[in-house]
């Protein structure tokens, strides 16, 4: 769909000049107008229409014949009028009116002010007219049905001059087979133009073509896909329709232009063609994910952010299939256990998880680094319940936690009497206990010099020796260390032994701290899963917002302990955490942090998002009014009474 029509006004002296060079030569002057306007112009003259004068013959439906097409297009009507309510409800007062048009132009309804409505009905702007342009010649309405685009046409872009008086907005509406249902429409008086009415206009069609979708689509597994998490569930998401085997039975515009897709392609596409998924993965995140969102890629590697739904109904027809091999190969749909469970959606995760899973069973150490509460302990879990030792021990030792006079009793064992109030009958050490299973050794980098010789002549032989002596025991073990400290600089520093370091750096993997990470909203749905399993939770929407933004010092654990804090204050009816179940140290942190967004939230109603735009554009221009009142496209007096109305002067 092209978006470029008619978006740029065009400076009233050329459009006076082209004008003038219309009515004298039948045509208007190359490049003195914008190319949608100029074609819209030669389309209206090639219609035989004269820019002035009397127009004649414009045909103009009877009561029996507006009532067909209201009946004819009742599915449209019905879910158009709310929102047309809700249009008229904010520009009344503004000398304008709010229009629904069918597909051939004929307007069906129409909501506006009295004193605006007489003038429009001089021009036959009102239900039952035809506004195609056929009739009318460049006109919002009729223009935008003829580009299949949004479009501004503002008093004398109009080609008729008697409709000059006119400011027009207009966004066709589409249904999901990609045909145009007809045309969203404000029209008002030529001084009442503002910028910001495109992007209204296109919002209040947007949410009609989901009203559409979501209700045509009922019965069919439905994907929901944006760039950002945040967006899967607003307007400006993009919805797709699938069949049974996969097939693209429906889709907006935003999907197709997400997928590179046409809409020609609707039909005679599978989503294997679009996104590197297949579909037994998608009906298990439809059957299981819940609200939180997963990344996928497309075939070039980029990544969206994707949910599936579908009705119970629907999903009792199909049976529960297992996820492909082929999929977990690509990375969108990794195997159904611990390792894929913690790759939900952030690269650098799921490029750890990837790499982990290449060295699952060979005799490779793993080194993990990450800061403190990044979720170093829960991968090396994971590594463990996915390897061919996931029957043996898990056994974890964090080397800064003990004192140094215990950490090698601790870690090698000792014999009977080995030292002043050691047990009578000895102990094994954590090494051996580790047997047949992985060993885990946290912050390795506080591990004291004399004690890392002692590991790496264990790690060399394959033996451990207790304290106090006695015979040699074999032990087998997987290593897996972990430090939030570069190994290296330690090892320069004098501070690391050379050759242990080089035994650990098997493979060293990167666990991304909490605020570099793309999925937290996948993070949390998954940690409210594992604190109160079986009960449906979600973030209020403001709250996830804070939460995204949050820089969240204390990583993981600190998430973690929040949520369990916010489950501990929820009430049995509850389904929404917000800010009254969160500590008040961390809500005063989120509110503090949680910048606004500078793109308007459409899935909130249109009011709040003229609100939040506003808000936002004054914020970066530190309450320099005028420079704000620029960026809206609207005066100073406009934007004096909007804050005003906010309470924000």
């Amino acid at each position: 769909m092209n978006h470029h029509a008619l978006a740029t006004r065009t400076p009233a002296a050329r459009l006076r000049e082209a004008r003038r060079q219309l009515l004298e030569r039948g045509e208007p002057g190359s490049g003195l107008i914008e190319p949608g306007l100029q074609r819209s112009w030669q389309r209206s003259r090639q219609f035989g229409l004269a820019p002035t004068g009397r127009m004649l013959g414009a045909p103009h439906a009877s009561t029996p014949q507006l009532v067909r097409a209201l009946e004819h297009q009742r599915e449209l009507v019905a879910h158009a009028r709310p929102v047309m309510e809700y249009l008229f409800d904010q520009t009344r007062d503004n000398d304008s009116m709010v229009i629904l048009a069918d597909a051939q132009g004929m307007l069906l309804q129409a909501l506006g002010d009295a004193s605006f409505v007489d003038r429009a009905q001089r021009v036959a702007l009102r239900p039952g007219a035809s506004w195609h342009e056929q009739w009318r010649g460049t006109n919002a309405i009729g223009t935008a049905l003829a580009d299949a685009a949004p479009v501004v046409v503002h008093a004398g872009e109009h080609y008729l001059e008697r409709n000059g008086f006119l400011t027009c907005t207009a966004a066709p509406i589409i249904d999901p087979c990609g045909r145009v249902l007809g045309v969203l429409d404000i029209s008002g008086d030529h001084r009442g133009y503002h910028r910001h009415t495109l992007a209204l206009v296109r919002s209040a069609a947007r949410m009609i073509e989901h009203r559409l979708f979501d209700t045509r689509h009922t019965g069919s597994l439905r994907l929901r896909l944006h760039a950002q998490p945040e967006g899967i569930g607003t307007v400006t998401e993009g919805l797709l329709a699938l069949s049974d085997d996969g097939w693209i039975t429906g889709a907006d515009a935003s999907a197709l232009a997400m997928l590179g897709l046409a809409c020609a392609d609707i039909g005679a596409r599978t989503i294997e063609h679009a996104l590197q998924l297949d579909m037994a993965t998608l009906w298990a995140w439809a059957r299981h994910s819940g609200q939180a969102p997963h990344t996928v890629r497309r075939h070039d590697g980029s990544v969206l952010w994707l949910r599936a739904e579908a009705g119970r109904a629907v999903l009792a027809t199909q049976p529960v299939r297992a996820v492909s091999r082929d999929a977990a190969d690509r990375g969108a749909a990794p195997k159904a256990d611990a390792l894929a469970a913690l790759d939900s959606g952030d690269p650098a995760m799921h490029a750890a998880v990837d790499r982990a899973r290449r060295v699952l069973d060979k005799p490779i150490s793993l080194l993990l680094h990450g800061e403190s509460g990044a979720g170093k302990e829960v991968f090396a879990r994971a590594v463990h319940a996915c390897s061919a030792r996931r029957d043996g021990p898990f056994v974890a030792v964090n080397c800064a936690a003990l004192p140094e006079t215990l950490i090698e009793a601790e870690l090698f064992g000792y014999r009977a009497g080995a030292f002043t109030g050691a047990s009578r009958d000895g102990a094994p050490g954590r090494i051996r206990e580790s047997h047949g299973g992985t060993l885990f050794l946290d912050e390795i980098g506080d591990m004291p010099m004399p004690l890392q010789a002692r590991l790496l002549r264990v790690l060399q032989d394959r033996q451990v020796t207790p304290l106090g002596g006695g015979k040699p025991v074999a032990v087998d073990f997987r290593l897996v260390c972990a430090t939030h400290r570069t190994l290296r600089a330690e090892m320069d520093a004098g501070r690391f032994r050379e050759d242990l370091y080089y035994r650990l750096n098997g493979l060293t993997l990167e666990m991304p701290p909490l605020r570099e990470r793309l999925d937290k909203l996948a993070l949390i749905a998954r940690l409210l899963h594992e604190i109160l399993p079986g009960r449906e939770l979600t973030l209020a929407p403001e709250v996830a917002q804070a939460v995204s933004a949050y820089r969240w010092p204390g990583n993981l654990r600190q998430l973690h302990n929040a949520l369990q804090t916010a489950c501990a204050l929820l009430d049995d009816s509850d389904a929404e955490i917000g800010w009254s179940h969160l500590p008040d140290d961390l809500a005063a942190d989120l509110r503090a942090t949680a910048a606004p967004r500078a793109v308007i939230d459409e899935g909130a109603d249109l009011r709040l998002q003229s609100e939040r735009t506003v808000r936002q554009i004054v914020q970066t221009c530190a309450g320099n009014l005028s420079e704000a009142a620029r960026r809206l496209g609207i005066s100073r007096n406009t934007l004096y009474r909007k804050l005003d109305e906010l309470g924000l002067r």
